[in-house]
Order: C-alpha cells, then structure tokens, then sequence
C-alpha cells in the first residue's frame, strides 16, 4: 500500500460519496453504481454501521471503496483495519494526516482556505478537498495553483455534471459528487434513474482530458 490515490479512482476522475440513513440502504445503491461504470465511491461515517457493513460491501463492489467523515484517530485506525482504499476527513488535521502518511493509507483531508489545503498537502496528503467547492467554483484552483502549482485537488460539495467538466478542465485529479449524482436513491428513488444520472457523470468525467 501506498500514500496515492487508488488507480481507479484516479483513472475514473469520479468519487461518488454515499450518505445514507442506514448502511443496509448501501448495497443496492453500489450495485447500480457499479453497472453504470462507477469506479469510487465513499462511504461515510455519518451513516450508522458503516464500519460493520464494510467487508461484505468490499467483496462485492468492484471498485475503490473508501470511508469518509473521517474525523479523529480511531476512525482513522479502524478505517484502516477494515481495508479501506482511501480515507476522506471534512477537516484539516495534521495528526490524522501523519498518522495515514506513516501506515500509507491514502488520505484526501478537507479543507477551503489556502493554509488549510496547503497544510494537509506539504503533510504528505494524497490530495486536498476542497469543501464545500460550491462556494468558490472551479475558477479557485487557478488562484491555487499559483502559489502551489503542483496540489492535486478534489473539490466536494456541490458539484453537478456541469461543474464536474469545469473543474476536471481546470486541473482537478477528481470530482466528489453526492446529491446531484444520487439525489433520492436512498429515499426509495428508482434505481434506474440512479444509474442513468451515474452514466452521465462517469461520461463528463471520461471525457475531460487529465
């Protein structure tokens, strides 16, 4: 194992952050996921029993499968233990950015001003997020990327198709995209309409050169 970032989900450029109400909704979701060409998605610690869904979730989703809302040590550890890809935090922390440089987990850790994402990324970070994206538009990674031309960049949080192309075009290593992409899928939506909405964004992710 190593600090980068999981082939797939660099070669992809798409991480689909899934945020249900209970880890049981996960499956069926993955699995359209999964047959409309997705790569990568991130599970989050905010859904109850994450972590006790997570193997039998691995075995069968074939694809990178990481855990986001990663906020503190222990989830840090039992992220790790578990096997996850990556690791995703909300937040700027450099303890839990050592600690997954030292057991070469790689982590992307959140952020939005240019000392918290050049912070995480001189730690060792396999690349920021820059959270919540919506906020700034793709045209911040330009002001970026003058001071730290070479910061590979996840921007989350309000990223449609639209400004998934644009912030692909900008220079983004990936885009982590959930409402826009799921919307009601873990409401009871139809699965179908789930993986038509999916295979739109694996196309203008494939479609933007790197």
């Amino acid at each position: 194992m190593t600090g980068e970032l999981p082939s797939r989900t660099v070669l992809s450029k798409l991480v689909v952050v899934a945020r249900a109400s209970a880890a049981s909704d996960y499956a069926p979701v993955l699995a359209a996921l999964a047959d409309a060409g997705v790569q990568s998605v991130e599970l989050t610690l905010t859904t109850p029993g994450t972590f006790d869904a997570f193997a039998e979730l691995r075995a069968s989703f074939d694809g990178d499968l990481g855990i986001g809302t990663v906020t503190n040590l222990d989830q840090l550890e039992r992220a790790i233990a578990v096997g996850a890809d990556y690791v995703v935090t909300p937040i700027t922390s450099a303890v839990l950015v050592e600690r997954a440089v030292a057991e070469g987990m790689p982590i992307v850790p959140g952020g939005l001003t240019p000392t918290e994402l050049f912070a995480s990324w001189s730690a060792g970070a396999s690349a920021v997020k820059v959270f919540p994206a919506g906020q700034v538009g793709p045209g911040y990674l330009k002001d970026l990327r003058g001071p730290f031309p070479d910061i590979a960049v996840v921007p989350s949080g309000g990223v449609d198709a639209d400004s998934a192309a644009a912030w692909l075009a900008a220079g983004a290593v990936a885009v982590s995209v959930g409402g826009p992409l799921l919307g009601d899928a873990f409401r009871g939506g139809d699965l179908g309409a789930l993986r038509a909405r999916a295979e739109r964004f694996v196309a203008v992710c494939a479609g933007v050169s790197a």
